[in-house]
């Protein structure tokens, strides 16, 4: 079986095995989004090693067509094609170091460009020499919101899924903006599944570099959780159906090279696997 088709099958068999405490598999769907070979993406509901497809999107009524599907015989995207890329700086006590923790959600834009599909590279651009992984889980807003107070935030939220915040850290230190330290192309890897009903206070997330484990913490450490950071950013930018917000990443990070594979998991949703490629001049 190969990597990528293992790790989305670890991301739909969300048992007891996996997470002691996490919802019953009934209550925990899985969606990818999905193409097969001259056909146009698709979504669908991952079971097991079959992806049923549905009717239109995933923010929709999400009703299956009847048909089907083997996960190895279709190339994986990322799972939504959102019209905005938030994410929150400094969202773990472990990743502050000797900077304050702050007092609201730190939020930057990531553009739609640099989102990458599971299983595809992250690509070095040429001038860079200090290029780091950032183990992310990300919030899919799951309808329109402006203006909402956290307690309504958990109604406007889909699912959550896996990224990783590639950054570039002479850039993000030189440059006056992190528009291409954050944004390069390739740089927001997302997938490979969104979670539906997903209790995320049982989850941890982690980041592993060619095996090794380089990141690990409990979802439930986030300064900042889901809710929060919803409802903050609906008061000055106004939520789009679709939008994805990465949520921050923990611990400290380390420099990437040409030929790593970078993994990162959130229990309950599966494996985030990218190479990472030297882009050709």
């Amino acid at each position: 079986m190969s990597m990528t088709r293992r790790n989305l099958l670890a991301g739909a068999a969300v048992a007891s095995a996996m997470l002691p405490g996490l919802r019953a598999a009934s209550d925990v769907r899985h969606y990818v989004r999905f193409r097969k070979e001259n056909e146009r993406p698709t979504f669908g509901e991952l079971d097991g090693e079959t992806i049923h497809p549905i009717d239109g999107s995933v923010l929709g009524d999400r009703k299956r067509t009847g048909d089907k599907v083997a996960v190895a015989d279709v190339k994986l995207l990322f799972p939504i094609r959102p019209p905005k890329v938030f994410a929150v700086g400094l969202n773990y006590k472990s990743h502050l170091g000797s900077t304050p923790a702050p007092k609201n959600p730190e939020i930057f834009y990531k553009p739609t460009t640099a989102l990458q599909n599971p299983g595809d590279p992250i690509f070095i651009p040429s001038d860079s020499k200090n290029l780091h992984y950032e183990a992310e889980f990300v919030i899919v807003v799951g309808k329109n919101a402006r203006r909402i107070e956290e307690s309504q935030a958990a109604d406007h939220i889909l699912g959550y899924t896996c990224g990783n915040d590639v950054s570039e850290r002479d850039w993000q230190d030189g440059d006056l903006q992190w528009w291409r330290a954050k944004g390069s192309d390739t740089f927001a890897p997302m997938g490979p599944s969104i979670a539906v009903g997903l209790d995320y206070m049982q989850s941890e997330i982690s980041l592993r570099l060619n095996g090794e484990t380089k990141q690990e913490q409990k979802v439930s450490d986030l300064l900042f959780k889901p809710e929060a950071i919803v409802s903050f950013i609906s008061h000055y930018v106004g939520l789009q159906a679709g939008d994805v917000i990465f949520t921050g990443t923990p611990g400290s990070t380390s420099a990437m090279k040409h030929g790593d594979v970078c993994e990162v998991e959130v229990t309950g949703i599966g494996v985030l696997e990218n190479r990472v490629r030297n882009r050709r001049a």
